[in-house]
């Protein structure tokens, strides 16, 4: 079981939440309620694998970073709870079965599969050469909808601007959060060389430019809505996310980044469930518009 509990720290398994919300909404939102079963179950399958492949991926390449920084020396491959190579294993394992659930949902997920999973894999190194790695990790994150829309339409009808706005959303709310976490790393990055927007800019700024992105993420999520045609349930999951959001910007300040971890994996956790039941619970209640 402590070998088990290794790997899922790895690759914060319990940090799916991110990701799988907003998967669901893209899947929701082409099926105007709850998609083919089947369809659904490897939408499910294509997150959680996309996502380990990602995790395992930045924990492999980033292991002797990681063992420089104190903040992250604990963690298993520089602690040597976990070997490198088998963590590189974990990476191959997991693209794997991305790839072959993508061809199980359709041909045209299976083929586009290698291409998202480049960008998946590109944050971990991006980060090494530029200061936009932030709006990197955000647009792997943001890929989420758009694959599950794609799974559940199988081509490129349809009224794409609604699954659009979703993604949109999800990116600047990704790159928000990650600049509030990044800060707590600003001085390690700079003396490694790493490029990130609190270790080139400052963390005040960082901060700023966070609450920016959380603001256009919120203006992200209500064009969605109004371009799909949601009812009141959703827009109110909406305002009820634009408050947590606020709620996680309010424990960070410049001065004072000791509540980082309950504004980065609290608060973000619970944006994302409330969005998904929201709109669940919209689709469920009001007549779902036309939306292909």
């Amino acid at each position: 079981m402590s070998r088990v509990r290794d790997w899922l720290s790895l690759v914060k398994f319990s940090h799916s939440i991110f990701a799988l919300p907003f998967a669901l909404q893209g899947a929701w939102l082409a099926s105007g309620g709850v998609p083919a079963w089947h369809v659904l179950a490897w939408v499910v399958v294509c997150a959680v694998a996309a996502r380990t492949a990602a995790m395992a991926f930045n924990r492999w390449l980033d292991q002797d970073l990681d063992a420089s920084n104190p903040r992250t020396a604990s963690r298993e491959i520089p602690s040597g709870k976990l070997r490198s190579g088998a963590v590189f294993g974990l990476v191959l394992i997991s693209s794997g079965a991305f790839i072959a659930a993508s061809f199980a949902l359709n041909p045209l997920c299976g083929k586009l599969s290698p291409l998202v999973l480049g960008v998946l894999l590109s944050y971990s190194a991006f980060k090494r050469f530029s200061w936009l790695a932030h709006a990197v990790l955000g647009l792997a994150l943001g890929i989420a909808p758009l694959g599950a829309w794609l799974a559940v339409q199988g081509d490129f009808q349809g009224n794409w601007s609604i699954v659009v706005w979703l993604a949109a959303a999800v990116l600047l709310w990704v790159a928000g959060f990650d600049l509030i976490y990044a800060c707590q790393d600003a001085e390690h990055d700079a003396e490694a060389g790493l490029h990130s927007v609190p270790a080139r800019f400052g963390i005040a700024r960082a901060l700023w430019l966070s609450r920016a992105f959380h603001l256009g993420a919120v203006v992200c999520l209500v064009m969605c809505a109004l371009t799909a045609d949601r009812g009141a349930i959703y827009l109110g999951a909406i305002g009820l996310s634009a408050l947590l959001l606020a709620w996680e910007q309010s424990l960070v300040r410049a001065d004072d980044l000791s509540k980082v971890d309950m504004a980065f994996f609290t608060l973000n956790g619970w944006v994302g469930v409330a969005l998904f039941l929201g709109l669940a619970l919209d689709l469920w209640v009001y007549a779902p518009s036309e939306i292909s």
